[in-house]
């Protein structure tokens, strides 16, 4: 397996809800020997609300997201001297494509004006890792791991978080991406998997590269 690129040093995963990027970072942060950052998404109080009543939670539940994960990413600043490189399973960037989904438009507009305020202290990730799938493979995975604030998400609602992650990585252009289609892979059971990912980086790059495991 050839050497993960030194120049990674700070890594986002990120993909739709049911995805796996929580699974994925730890996998790769393991291989890597890099510090792990989670978000835990069960801290947001206004969670199970939001998907038993999505207009009324809407923006407050957005709100309390943008602030949960402002400061935790904002402690990445300072590096870790004990490891070599940071994993996080998700950009910040990433509240909006939610912000955009679920508020209306005068929302939208106050939510922009708060994002644009905090967006700007926290750091660009090296290379952002996108996993992409099926939204019913997705739904699958959703219901195999059964957390309580997700039973009431619907597949029409997954469908069009699904499509606004394509269409927000389609357009990505800030750092370097690397795009996986994870819909016929399963890198829990078959860790090797990440092994042939990293094996597939094989130098730094700029811009987009994509990976199909099955060819």
């Amino acid at each position: 397996m050839k050497k993960f690129p030194k120049e990674f040093e700070f890594i986002a995963v990120e993909g739709a809800i049911g995805v796996g990027k929580t699974s994925f970072a730890r996998i790769l942060g393991k291989i890597l020997n890099a510090k792990i950052v989670l978000e835990n998404v069960g801290e947001n109080p206004f969670i199970k609300e939001f998907y038993q009543n999505p207009k009324e939670y809407a923006f407050i539940t957005q709100i309390n997201f943008l602030f949960l994960r402002y400061e935790q990413q904002k402690k990445l600043i300072q590096r870790d001297l004990f490891y070599p490189r940071t994993i996080v399973d998700y950009a910040l960037w990433k509240d909006r494509i939610f912000a955009c989904v679920n508020l209306n438009e005068k929302e939208l507009a106050l939510y922009d004006k708060i994002a644009d305020l905090l967006i700007k202290d926290v750091p660009i990730p090296d290379l952002i890792i996108f996993l992409q799938s099926g939204y019913k493979r997705l739904m699958e995975n959703i219901r195999r791991r059964n957390y309580p604030f997700e039973e009431n998400i619907t597949e029409d609602y997954l469908k069009i978080i699904n499509e606004a992650y394509n269409q927000y990585f389609f357009n990505y252009n800030i750092s370097s991406l690397l795009v996986i289609n994870t819909s016929e892979i399963d890198f829990v059971m078959n860790p090797e998997e990440i092994n042939k990912i990293i094996d597939y980086i094989k130098t730094p790059f700029m811009g987009t590269k994509y990976y199909n495991p099955k060819g």
